[in-house]
């Protein structure tokens, strides 16, 4: 049985930016309505593109601070050198550059919010000026000795794990427990399937009001893929996957072709590489993918040719720097390059430049020169 197509033709009425059908997000609702009136730091914790930011807004919209400021600022955008800066601000001449006195983020937000995304990016050094400021409630601008008093209740966010990282050492122990007084953990799209339809008719509002579209159907089968995939971008994948299809529907009609994603095992197994927290790791599962379907008989020597070329090429053909950046020593990136024909073996050519050397013949036998 087919599922009932979509329509959306109430663009006049503003779409919500939350979303809490599915009875993992009511539960995650009930949380944020206690936490929210509170000034506890809140600590949101969920994969990339699960909506943090938006969490965070609605936290401060519910709270005492409404209507005061809100600030959101990405840790990971931030350059080292000029972060505690852009966090805290400095004084005319504090540095090369500064030509003027700054207010940084945190006088900004004052009265209101601060929202700190990705903090698990932040240098060990900046940490532990920000436990300060959470203990002091008080700021000091770079190259100023006056400490200026704030009053800012702080909302933080990453998709890392941060015991693993406070094990590790790149993040403080004391300032882990300092922002995890309260606790959000978003679940991803997957895990919250109710939402999935709830959050496509929001953001075909939103982007079909942009095309000027009056009317949008929608047909049973991008229903059933919208339905079928896992999503591993989260909302933020979803959204963009509307987005697509309303510029690429015709007559205002969402088709299953308008869904610009594959099916069945292949692309299981790119949603799971995708959603694997390393990069290099997610690479490597789409390559495997890649060479199993073509039945790739020699793959682990496929592999290290890759591997090897791009890192060789990436130095610019300097064996020692390719060899520390794989992290292996020169003598098996030397044997490796030969084996791959990236590089020449010197030594016989020597011999073939005096006559010791007639020809190469078959790998492995050198026939020589001579009468």
């Amino acid at each position: 049985m087919k599922a009932a197509p979509l329509r959306i033709t109430s663009l006049d009425v503003r779409p919500r930016a939350l979303v809490f059908e599915d009875m993992a997000s009511r539960d995650l609702l009930h949380q944020i309505r206690r936490i929210a009136p509170s000034e506890a730091t809140v600590l949101i914790l969920g994969e990339t593109g699960t909506g943090k930011e938006v969490v965070a807004r609605y936290v401060h919209s519910l709270s005492r601070r409404e209507g005061q400021p809100f600030v959101a600022v990405n840790c990971g955008a931030l350059s080292e050198t000029l972060a505690e800066s852009e966090l805290f601000g400095h004084e005319k001449g504090a540095f090369t550059g500064a030509d003027g006195t700054k207010t940084g983020w945190f006088e900004s937000a004052n009265g209101g919010t601060l929202f700190l995304d990705e903090v698990g990016d932040l240098p060990l050094k900046l940490q532990v000026k920000l436990l300060r400021v959470l203990q002091e409630r008080e700021v000091v601008r770079v190259g100023s000795r006056k400490a200026v008093p704030i009053d800012v209740r702080v909302i933080t966010a990453t998709n890392a794990n941060l015991d693993e990282a406070v094990v590790a050492g790149r993040f403080r122990e004391d300032l882990f427990y300092r922002l995890n007084v309260a606790s959000l953990r978003l679940p991803a799209l997957r895990e919250r399937p109710g939402d999935i339809l709830p959050l496509a008719e929001h953001f075909l509002r939103v982007y079909a009001q942009r095309a000027r579209l009056d009317e949008v159907s929608i047909s049973a089968e991008f229903v059933h893929r919208l339905l079928d995939y896992s999503w591993p971008g989260n909302v933020r994948e979803l959204e963009n996957v509307v987005h697509r299809a309303i510029l690429t529907c015709r007559e205002g009609r969402i088709d299953a072709d308008d869904f610009p994603l594959g099916s069945g095992r292949e692309t299981a197994l790119l949603q799971e590489a995708s959603a694997l927290p390393d990069p290099s790791t997610a690479a490597l599962e789409r390559a495997l993918l890649e060479l199993y379907e073509c039945g790739e008989p020699t793959l682990f020597d496929r592999i290290a040719s890759t591997v090897i070329t791009t890192a060789f090429r990436f130095c610019h053909g300097n064996q020692s720097e390719t060899a520390r950046l794989l992290g292996i020593s020169r003598n098996i990136l030397r044997a490796r390059l030969l084996q791959f024909g990236l590089l020449s073996d010197r030594r016989v050519d020597a011999r073939a430049s005096t006559g010791l050397v007639g020809h190469i013949g078959t790998p492995g036998r050198v026939r020589c020169g001579g009468s």
